[in-house]
Parts: C-alpha cells; structure tokens; sequence
C-alpha cells in the first residue's frame, strides 16, 4: 500500500513537473519577445525554438511526459476555447456576407494552392495541408485546432506553427515597409493585410501604419478569416471520414467539441460583454495575455517533439512552398482590393 502511494506521489510530482516546465520555457518565451528583433515573431515562435534547442541539447525530457502532454493537448484546447474571445462575431456580422464570401475565397484558394504546389514539389503531406490551413485562416490557432482532426503527428504541427511565424513575421515587415509607396488608401490597405496575411498579430503588427481606421477594418476582414475555421472543421471532419470509408479503413474521428466552446465563447463576448456584463479593457487584456500563454505553452510541448535532423529534411520543401503561396496571395488579393 505504502509502495502505491509512494509511486502515486511520484507519478503527481512528475505531471506538475511536466506542467512547470512548460510553462517555465514558455515564460521564458515571452521574455525573448521583448527583445530587439525577436518582438517580431512573438512569444510562440520564441518558445518553440527554445524548446527545440532543448531537445536537441538535452533530450526529450520522458519522466515529465504525462505533464507535458496533458499541457500540449488539454491546455491547447482550453486556449483555443478563449481565443474564442477575441472573435467579435457581431462587427463580422455588420460588415455582411460579402466580407465572409471574399474570405471563403481567400481560404479555398490558399489551402487549394498549397496542397497543389505541395504534391508538386512532393512536400510532406501532413504539413502541407497544415501549412495551408494556418495561412488561410488564423496560423496556429487553426493549426492547433484541425490537427486532431486530420491526425497529424505533433511533430508535424509544431514544425508548421513555427513555419507561419517565420512566413507572417516576414510578411508583416515587408508590408510596413512597402506601405509608404502603395497606392492604396488606408481602408484598402487594411483590407489588403487581413485578407493576405497568417496570423491576428500579424495583421495588427502590418496594419497599424494605416492608422486607426485601416487597422480596425483589418482586423475585421481576418477576424471574419477566424470565424470561417468552425465549418471549415466540419467539412475536415467530413473529408477524413468519407476518406477512410473509402479506403475500407474504420479510423474514428473525434468531434472537437472545444471548437463548440470557441464558437460560444465568441458569441459570449461578442454579445455578453460589455453589453450586459460590464468588464474593463485591463481584464479583457488580462485574459487576452492568459490565453496567449496558455497556447504558447502548449507550443512549448509541441516544439520538445521536433527533432533538427528529422526537420532538416522535412521543412525545406514546405518552407518553400508556403513563401511561394504567400506571395500569389498577397499578389492576388492586392488586385482583388
């Protein structure tokens, strides 16, 4: 008996030891983020590569395993669940249908493209179809949440993630640099950037030099992006099972019932807060950072699974693939604007 309670007490520190050491790269993440440079990538980014260097320097960590899976999995769909509160579904809504047709566009084409040049250049598939999903709609977020869906391994999601930060990141610059000379007026130029670009601070970190206005209708048109990843899901959860009935395999794909909780919880802070519940901007940016963290840490779990030598000859082909997908779009919907 005591032996059991002994290995029990054992097993229990190890998970919270687990859980601490994500959090603990993950905090460290966040401060590398306020560095020169490395503010441009943000605190996931970060944490992934610090957690990739220690694995390569260290090894996997195995008896903190339980602690950082439950954070790569449980705590990613919590995250997922607050982002909901970022998603204002009701300016979506008064902007009307077109704004959501023009990125259902955006969405076909850029998964559509990225699948195709994928097969082409004979990339992984996996992280393809990854890779196109971030890019269409909001980056690891979206990547986080269709994984378990499509089945991905986590190595592959996390080499994604970190393929979006690198990709928005540079993206967003080059946007900043080259909106002085754009003939384009701030509320087009803000259309523009949340149309193209990966993720929501990519698009606040490129839309900010059109100025109030162009900012907010750009974070409008991604926001509208964000919204569109719960049928998206279901359609993913269609295709996978119609794809196993089709190859007589009986795979079970699990409904990703937290999704429902993101879509509540938009609809809660969308119609709730601030209406009938009244919450200060230092709260909601309160839990704005929380969930921010939360998902960062769970990147940190994600990023211990990649391998360097595994990654140096998976990632070339996908890096290129999701740059060359990039640049049609930013090409494409610059015309569209």
């Amino acid at each position: 008996m005591n032996s059991k309670i002994a290995g029990a007490e054992r097993y229990q520190l190890f998970w919270f030891g687990g859980v601490g050491f994500t959090f603990i790269l993950a905090g460290l993440g966040f401060a590398l983020a306020f560095l020169p440079g490395l503010n441009r990538i943000g605190p996931m980014a970060c944490s992934i590569l610090l957690a990739v260097l220690y694995r390569q320097f260290f090894q996997y960590p195995i008896l903190l395993k339980d602690g950082i899976q439950f954070v790569s999995s449980k705590i990613l769909r919590f995250a997922i669940i607050l982002y909901g509160l970022k998603l204002n579904i009701d300016v979506i809504l008064q902007q009307g249908v077109g704004l959501l047709v023009k990125d259902a566009m955006v969405i076909t084409f850029v998964i559509l493209a990225t699948v195709w040049l994928g097969q082409k250049l004979k990339a992984d598939a996996s992280v393809i179809l990854l890779l196109g999903i971030g890019t269409g709609v909001c980056g690891a977020a979206a990547i986080a949440a269709v994984s378990p869906i499509v089945k991905s391994k986590e190595d592959e999601t996390a080499m994604s993630v970190g393929i979006i930060a690198l990709a928005g990141t540079i993206f967003s610059i080059v946007y900043t640099i080259l909106r002085p000379i754009l003939p384009l007026s701030p509320s087009e130029y803000g259309m523009w950037s949340g149309m193209s670009l990966h993720e929501i601070a990519h698009v606040a970190l490129a839309g900010a030099p059109a100025g109030e206005k162009g900012l907010a209708l750009a974070l409008v048109v991604k926001l509208g992006r964000v919204l569109l990843l719960v049928p998206l899901s279901l359609f993913l959860i269609y295709w996978m099972k119609r794809k196993h009935s089709d190859q007589n395999m009986s795979t079970k794909i699990d409904f990703p019932w937290f999704l429902i909780g993101f879509l509540l919880m938009s609809l809660f802070g969308s119609f709730v807060l601030g209406k009938s519940i009244y919450v200060s901007s230092e709260i909601m940016n309160g839990v704005s950072t929380v969930t921010t963290f939360l998902l960062t840490s769970a990147m940190v779990g994600l990023g211990l699974n990649i391998s360097l030598r595994e990654l140096r000859k998976k990632a070339l082909r996908p890096v290129a693939v999701i740059f060359i997908v990039s640049i049609a779009l930013s090409i494409v919907t610059f015309l569209i604007v």
